[in-house]
């Protein structure tokens, strides 16, 4: 097991955890529930009169554009563009093959279970400003549902914000938690426009670690930083 502790004094057996782990255990069980809980439809009230309570706070052009500015950003392609370019570059390929694959894995995996869970999305109108240009689409299944459970976008800045925040902590042990503000504002966006629901972003961001912290194990992302195993 690698334990070696970097200048922040953060263990890197900390930062991953195995499948067999309490903390695995936990997410893994957390996710579970709230699944059952979506799939059952036991927190659709709580979930839309928060969604309610949001849609009268719309109205401040400012932070209406900034919002669908963040939401944007969580967009498919680009978190899969940087992991492409990292996977391009040698001394980073480990890193970019590890990102890249967990990117493609959580968005078919959230895509399916946004279709089977049946957890449709917020039925309310964004009466905010509008940027100018049109959402880029989200990943679908063949399904007649249009569903949210778990939130894609969440899922994947989600698991950008924990194999980055890894390749970062080593070199900035100070700086890298800033890294977590791309998930915490995507999500926060898609709660503000109306296009999830508390429930729903919670369970992405479970997700999101769990396969990251899989995908980090497995493909040993520890040796990111020794070329020699890259």
């Amino acid at each position: 097991m690698y334990t070696c502790q970097h200048k922040g004094g953060l263990s890197l057996k900390k930062w991953l955890f195995d499948v067999r782990s309490r903390t695995f255990f936990l997410l893994a069980l957390s996710f579970l529930i709230l699944a059952y809980l979506a799939g059952a439809k036991i927190l659709v009230y709580q979930d839309n009169a928060f969604e309610n309570l949001l849609q009268k706070v719309a109205g401040n052009t400012t932070v209406d554009l900034t919002m669908q500015i963040f939401s944007e950003l969580g967009w498919v392609l680009y978190p899969i563009f940087v992991a492409i370019v990292l996977f391009i570059m040698k001394s980073t390929r480990r890193l970019g093959l590890i990102l890249l694959l967990s990117l493609l894995i959580g968005t078919i995996a959230a895509a399916y279970l946004r279709c089977y869970t049946g957890y449709e999305k917020p039925d309310l109108d964004f009466l905010g400003a509008h940027l100018s240009i049109k959402s880029g689409a989200d990943v679908g299944v063949p399904c007649q549902i249009d569903g949210t459970f778990p939130a894609g976008h969440t899922v994947r800045t989600t698991i950008f914000a924990f194999i980055v925040g890894y390749a970062l902590s080593r070199k900035f042990p100070r700086g890298w938690y800033l890294i977590w503000l791309y998930p915490i504002l995507v999500s926060i966006s898609r709660l503000y426009l109306l296009q999830e629901y508390p429930t729903t972003v919670i369970a992405g961001a479970i997700l999101g670690i769990l396969l990251a912290d899989i995908m980090s194990k497995k493909l040993k992302i520890e040796l990111i930083s020794d070329k020699s195993k890259t």
